[in-house]
């Protein structure tokens, strides 16, 4: 059985600008409407830390300009509606003023893999401690047990898995297969043991598996695929987007990580010509038309279909990025997915028994374009 994910990071622009109702509640509103719709749950990505500094600005200034209650209302509302809700961090707002209509970030604290360990372990409590107050009150049992970083920023590994597991995090689902990144944020996830598979995180390369570790992955799903596979409207919305609220403060590149993770995996991608280059092609709902999304879904099935047990089709999406048309363009692939109740299923991260994804034994399968590699069975 295939179980569908939903995650959406709810957040406002990167660059620190933005209404946070017009960029998070109102398009999440109307996600939520769509999915119920087809009988889809969502999982919130909430950024914590973004909420708390909304929720600190309406304190002091005597009225809600930041919309936190609002939002607030929103996650508790979700919680009772059958959704779900899972810690984001932008650890660069803990420290951020708002200045000139915008919050200025401390972007010493934008990288969240670079963080020492104490101040991960800070603030990752701090925030798990938000929304289990926040939520429990509409549902008892609630646990904040997943968790995705700014900018997908686990690399290095070792003091983000050591803050997660410390604060009882179960889940990462920042990872995914192929990606990689430099500049302020630098990971190269090439190695990644799956595109679908969860696995158990090696504390020292979150890219590898232990069935010995304590926090398991969650990657979001990724192909290897060619330039053409990105050319769609909703990325040229996502790139005007980025372009229009681009960091102001942060235009600058720092030297590569010099660790063995950082430098894992094959970097024959960035070095082929443009018209040749592959790249990680994200399950995004924002930027993939349905009928991509539908494709990938077969794909993954019949890729896995061997590796026995529930497999999760992580996809991502941004609230501020959930346009009219971007909703349209999203029908046909719920629809493919309620079509098929044998095959497929919604689900959040709390539908998955983690012993037994940690217990999955590696057996080979042909990945295409990769040859051989280790697929999961699991155990008994």
């Amino acid at each position: 059985m295939i179980k569908v994910l939903f995650t959406l990071d709810y957040e406002i622009h990167g660059n620190g600008d933005g209404c946070p109702y017009a960029l998070m509640v109102e398009p999440t509103n109307r996600l939520l409407r769509q999915l119920e719709a087809f009988g889809a749950r969502l999982t919130i990505m909430a950024d914590v830390a973004e909420i708390l500094k909304f929720k600190e600005h309406s304190e002091k200034q005597g009225q809600d300009d930041c919309h936190y209650a609002k939002i607030a209302h929103q996650l508790q509302d979700a919680v009772r509606r059958g959704h779900d809700v899972q810690l984001h961090l932008h650890a660069s707002y803990f420290n951020a003023q708002f200045k000139n209509q915008r919050w200025e970030q401390d972007w010493s604290e934008y990288n969240f893999a670079g963080l020492p360990l104490a101040r991960l372990n800070e603030v990752v409590r701090t925030a798990k401690r938000y929304l289990e107050g926040l939520l429990r009150p509409v549902k008892a049992d609630y646990q904040c047990i997943a968790f995705r970083a700014a900018n997908w920023a686990v690399s290095p590994s070792r003091n983000v898995v050591r803050a997660l597991v410390n604060n009882d995090i179960q889940i990462d689902t920042s990872v995914f297969k192929y990606g990689r990144r430099e500049g302020l944020v630098q990971f190269d996830y090439s190695s990644a043991y799956s595109s679908a598979l969860p696995w158990a995180v090696d504390e020292d390369d979150v890219c590898a598996r232990n069935p010995r570790g304590q926090l398991i992955e969650f990657p979001i799903y990724s192909e290897n695929r060619a330039l053409w596979a990105f050319f769609t409207p909703q990325r040229i919305y996502r790139l005007w987007v980025s372009r229009r609220h681009k960091l102001s403060n942060a235009q600058t590149t720092r030297p590569p990580i010099p660790s063995a993770e950082a430098k894992s995996g094959s970097n024959g991608a960035a070095r082929a010509p443009g018209w040749a280059r592959r790249s990680a092609w994200k399950a995004d709902f924002n930027q993939c038309s349905g009928w991509q999304l539908a494709g990938a879904l077969r794909r993954a099935e019949a890729e896995y279909s061997t590796a026995g047990g529930d497999i999760p089709f992580v996809l991502i999406g941004h609230s501020k990025l959930f346009t009219r048309f971007n909703e349209w363009s999203l029908r046909p692939f719920l629809s493919f997915v309620a079509r098929y109740p044998g095959r497929y299923r919604f689900a959040a991260f709390g539908d998955f028994d983690l012993e037994k994804i940690a217990r999955r034994m590696p057996s080979a399968v042909v990945e295409p374009g990769l040859g051989r590699r280790p697929v999961c069975a699991l155990e008994g």
